[in-house]
C-alpha cells in the first residue's frame, strides 16, 4: 500500500471545494475516465483583477487525484491568473507534504487544469493533446509534448518518473523505446546522459505472456499475498471475475464500505499491474454487476 501523508488523507477524507461552481466563469476539463483519472476544475474570477475569487473541482480518480485536486484549489485561492499559472506540480505535492512517487501523475493532472481552466476563461483554446505533438502512449493518450514538458519540469531520469508523472508507458510498455528517446534528447539540454541500463533489466525481468487460466491463478496469487495484511484490519479481499482488463473483487469485513477502500482499491491495483506487467482496473464488484446489467439493457 501507499505510504500517504497526513494531510493527503485528511485532503481525501475531507476535501475543500468539492462539488459544483454554480456561478464559475473559467473551466478546466482534463483525463479521461477510461484512463482512470479525469478532473473538471471551476473558477470564478473577478473579471476586474482577474483574482481567483472561488474554487471548486469534480474528480474520478484515486485518493491522490483527490487529495491533490483539494490542495490545488486552496492554493489558488485568491491569486491573480498569471500568479496561479506560475503553480507547479511540485507546489501542489509540496503543499500536501510529499505524494508516492507512483501518484505523481495526478499532481501533473492539477496543473493540467489549471491551465485549462485559465486558457478557457480567457476565450483561448487549450488542447490536452498537444495537436503540435506526436501520440507516443496509445494506452493512456500522452503525447511527446506533455512528456517533454513534464521531464523538463521535474527533471526527470527513467522510463519509471516518466509512468509515475504522466502515465506513459504504464500499459502494454510498447512505447518505452520512444519515451527513452525523449528522455535522451530532453537530458541532453541540460548535459546529462540517459541511461536505459535499470529499464531493460526489468523489461527482462517481466513475465511472459499468461494464458487466461494462467493469469486468473496469478491474480489469485497477487491477493493471497495481499489479504494478511487486510486481516490484520480485520477486513479481506475476494476475486469475483475477470474480464479482459477489469479486474472485479469483494471487498468483506472491515475493508467493505471503510473510508480507506478506494485508496485500498488502489494499491491493490498498482501491485497487479507490478506484477502482470499490464495495465488493469480493480473495480468493486457492486459497481461492476450495475456496470454489466446495464450493459445487458
Amino acid at each position: 500500500m501507499w505510504d500517504y501523508s497526513d494531510k493527503v488523507k485528511e485532503h481525501f477524507f475531507s476535501p475543500r471545494n468539492s462539488g459544483v461552481l454554480e456561478d464559475a466563469n473559467a473551466v478546466g476539463d482534463v483525463g479521461s475516465i477510461n484512463c482512470g483519472d479525469a478532473l473538471r476544475l471551476m473558477l470564478k474570477v473577478d473579471p476586474d483583477t482577474e483574482t481567483i475569487v472561488d474554487a471548486r473541482f469534480q474528480t474520478f480518480g484515486c485518493g491522490s487525484a483527490i487529495a491533490s485536486s483539494s490542495a490545488l484549489t486552496e492554493i489558488i485561492k485568491g491569486k491573480k491568473l498569471d500568479d496561479a499559472l506560475k503553480v507547479s506540480n511540485q507546489d501542489i505535492a509540496d503543499y500536501l507534504d510529499g505524494l508516492p512517487p507512483e501518484k505523481m501523475h495526478c499532481s501533473v493532472m492539477g496543473r493540467e487544469a489549471l491551465q485549462a481552466a485559465v486558457a478557457n476563461y480567457r476565450g483561448e483554446e487549450w488542447k490536452d493533446d498537444h495537436e503540435e505533438g506526436a501520440l507516443v502512449c496509445k494506452c493512456f493518450a500522452i503525447d511527446a509534448v506533455l512528456i517533454e514538458e513534464t521531464v523538463r519540469a521535474n527533471n526527470l531520469t527513467s522510463v519509471e518518473d516518466v509512468i509515475n508523472y504522466t502515465k506513459a508507458g504504464g500499459g502494454c510498455s510498447s512505447c518505452h523505446e520512444n519515451i527513452e528517446e525523449i528522455l535522451t534528447k530532453v537530458m541532453a539540454e541540460r548535459g546529462e546522459t540517459f541511461s536505459p541500463h535499470a529499464v531493460e533489466l526489468k523489461e527482462e525481468a517481466k513475465p511472459s505472456k499468461l494464458t487466461n487460466l494462467q493469469r486468473i491463478k496469478r491474480i489469485e496469487t497477487i491477493l493471497d499475498s495481499i489479504r494478511p495484511q487486510l486481516q490484520r484490519d480485520h477486513g479481506d479481499i475476494e476475486l469475483v471475475d475477470v474480464d479482459g482488463k477489469t479486474i472485479y473483487v469483494n471487498m468483506i469485513g472491515a475493508c467493505a464500505g471503510c473510508q480507506m477502500e478506494a485508496m485500498t482499491l488502489q494499491g491493490i491495483q498498482q501491485r497487479l499491474m507490478e506484477d502482470l506487467g499490464e495495465f488493469v482496473k480493480v473495480v468493486p464488484s457492486r459497481a461492476g454487476s450495475y456496470a454489466r446489467a446495464a450493459s445487458h439493457v
